[in-house]
């Protein structure tokens, strides 16, 4: 049994049960025998559009873990409609389950419900966001297909948060200022928004001053909590475009190279998006309620690098996976997404990492992505590749190397 030790804000030590992954091998063995019958399943929000959108391309049967108000654009308008013969003529959604809330998924009978319906399940951010870590580690027991250990490394305010593994990887994030009186240049505030939690409450500052009036002003207007500022990471801030790179690894690949390069994908936010589209002195007379802008995501778009970079993009996604393999193991599984910005010199500097299906796959779906496209000689989004993985895993016999 694998046992992970992590501190907590005081020095209190807690031991952490993580399920045996040959537990879930055995649940996962007694898939083959319904191989027909498996469903590809995900929290119905945040990349659940591309997940099951590519599982319908592979001719998998797929499941919509809704919560109650926010479901119709699963069972409704995304519904799939099938024939006699099951052929799909319409849609990508076949079956939802709407709980009051998403972490009802946890309940010991939903869990069983979804393991006696043969369900891989493919975990997202809502996945982690609305359903308790912990829980998710020690006692969901349905197949993971990705990497259970390490969704809560996105947690920045943990021990073994993703900068510990970037910086044990040798890999280049921005660097980290530890207290708001060293800021004496460009830096970026990362926590949490207070009212919308799953989003962020970002601010910039370029000295001392400047963050504290920003994050006085942002205190009064309820958009950033005291106790958020007080374990808020600092970092310079990386003047340059954002690219997320949206990697895959494989590990089942008999031949070729187990990591791949999907596609790169950028966000819109809000309000940021509306503050550059303004003239400078339209921006500076701007009243004080509305002179910070918030880091929203609410759209994505897709991208290409050009060619003499993407030699640094694939060494970076190799150290990453070597890194997870080291002191994760298995190591990453399936998709992952590092979070880039590119300075003036063309350095990348990760500032974040998302080890599962990224937030911006869903601009590829059913049109794939650039080099996805470019590789498999087909239509590739993160969607399909993940359900091509398990078909593959199934034709092979290895559907237990790919959950966890």
């Amino acid at each position: 049994m694998l046992i992970i030790i992590h501190w907590k804000k005081f020095p209190k030590l807690r031991i952490r049960y993580m399920i045996d992954r040959k537990e879930i091998k055995e649940i996962v063995e007694g898939y083959y025998a319904y191989a027909d019958k498996i469903k590809i399943g995900t929290i119905a929000s945040h990349s659940g559009l591309d997940i099951c959108d590519g599982a319908v391309e592979e001719e998998f049967r797929t499941l919509g873990v809704c919560q109650a108000g926010r479901e119709k654009t699963y069972n409704e308008y995304f519904r799939s409609q099938r024939d006699s013969h099951g052929k799909l003529k319409r849609g990508i959604i076949d079956e939802t389950t709407v709980f009051k809330k998403y972490n009802e998924i946890l309940l010991p009978e939903n869990q069983k419900k979804l393991v006696e319906e043969n369900v891989l399940f493919v975990p997202n951010r809502s996945f982690t966001s609305y359903c308790n870590i912990d829980e998710i580690e020690e006692n969901f027991r349905v197949p993971l297909v990705g990497s259970r250990n390490l969704l809560r490394s996105e947690e920045r305010n943990r021990l073994h948060s993703y900068y510990w593994i970037l910086e044990k990887a040798g890999l280049p994030f921005p660097e980290k200022i530890e207290s708001p009186k060293d800021i004496n240049e460009l830096v970026m505030v990362k926590l949490p928004h207070a009212v919308k939690t799953q989003e962020r409450g970002f601010f910039t500052a370029s000295n001392y001053e400047e963050y504290l009036d920003k994050s006085e002003t942002l205190l009064k207007q309820g958009v950033i909590k005291l106790e958020a500022l007080e374990k808020a990471r600092i970092e310079r801030y990386i003047i340059g475009p954002v690219f997320n790179l949206d990697f895959f690894y494989s590990p089942i690949e008999p031949e070729m190279s187990n990591l791949e390069l999907l596609g790169v994908d950028w966000r819109f936010e809000t309000s940021l998006d509306g503050h550059v589209r303004l003239p400078a002195p339209q921006q500076i007379s701007l009243v004080k309620h509305q002179l910070t802008p918030e880091y929203t995501v609410c759209g994505h778009n897709s991208a290409t690098l050009r060619e003499s970079l993407l030699e640094k993009v694939f060494e970076m996604g190799e150290k990453y996976v070597m890194a997870t393999q080291e002191h994760y193991a298995p190591g990453i599984i399936g998709p992952f997404c590092l979070q880039t910005c590119v300075d003036k010199d063309l350095n990348f500097y990760i500032y974040d990492v998302a080890p599962r299906v990224g937030g911006g796959t869903n601009v590829h779906m059913s049109v794939g992505h650039a080099y996805g496209n470019s590789l498999w000689r087909r239509s590739m989004s993160t969607g399909r590749r993940l359900a091509f993985e398990i078909r593959r895993a199934l034709e092979f016999e290895k559907l237990e190397m790919i959950v966890t």
